[in-house]
C-alpha cells in the first residue's frame, strides 16, 4: 500500500502551532494546487544529515510550499527557514496528485530528490523503490514509472530546466496573504 501525504500535514504531532493555506492555480507555468504550512511553533526541530551537512527543515517559523501538479508524477515541498530563505527543494516521486475532501494529496512512490541552494541534488530511497518492487508491493510498469519520473526530473535539475523550483518564492507570497 502506497503513502498517501496530504498538503495539510495535520497529522504531524512535531508541530503544535501552525498557519494555513491552499490554492488551486490554472496558469500558464503552473496547473495543480498548492500549500502552504506556516510552522509556528514545533516541540523541536527536524534536522536532516545529506553526506557531511546537516540541515534544520523545521523549526519554529518555518514554511512549507507544497506544489500537487496536475498530471504530473511528483510534488515537490519547498522548505523557507523563518527569514524567508530556501532551505531545500524535497521533491517526491510519486503515483497520484489528488484532492480529497478538499485537500491536496499525493501517493508516494518512494524516490525522492533533494535540491540545496549550493545546487547540490542528492537522489534518496532507492532501496526503499527497490524493497517495494521486490515483496510485490509494486508492478514493474509502477515500479518503471517512479525510476523514469526520477530520471526526467534529475536532468532537467541539471540542465536547471525544472519549473518549479523558480516559482517557489511567487508562490509563497501569494499564498502567505491567505494564511489562516
Amino acid at each position: 500500500m502506497l503513502k498517501r501525504k496530504y498538503g495539510n500535514r495535520r497529522d504531524w504531532k512535531r508541530v503544535t502551532q501552525r498557519k494555513y493555506a491552499q490554492t488551486h492555480l490554472n496558469t500558464k507555468n503552473f496547473q495543480g494546487d498548492l500549500t502552504l504550512l506556516n510552522t509556528m511553533k514545533v516541540k523541536e526541530p527536524l534536522i536532516t544529515r545529506y553526506g557531511e551537512k546537516e540541515i534544520c527543515i523545521v523549526d519554529n517559523g518555518y514554511m512549507w510550499l507544497q506544489h500537487f501538479p496536475l498530471g504530473k508524477f511528483h510534488s515537490i515541498t519547498t522548505m523557507f527557514d523563518s527569514y524567508g530563505h530556501v532551505v531545500q527543494w524535497y521533491i517526491d516521486i510519486c503515483l497520484e496528485n489528488g484532492v480529497e475532501d478538499g485537500i491536496p494529496w499525493m501517493d508516494d512512490l518512494f524516490l525522492d530528490i533533494v535540491v540545496l541552494p549550493s545546487g547540490e541534488i542528492f537522489l534518496l530511497d532507492e532501496e526503499e523503490l527497490e524493497n517495494a518492487f521486490n515483496i510485490g508491493m509494486l508492478s514493474k510498469c509502477i515500479y518503471d514509472l517512479a525510476w523514469n519520473e526520477s530520471r526526467t526530473i534529475m536532468k532537467q535539475l541539471n540542465n536547471n530546466e525544472f519549473p518549479l523550483i523558480k516559482l517557489a518564492h511567487e508562490h509563497k507570497k501569494m499564498l502567505e496573504k491567505e494564511l489562516i
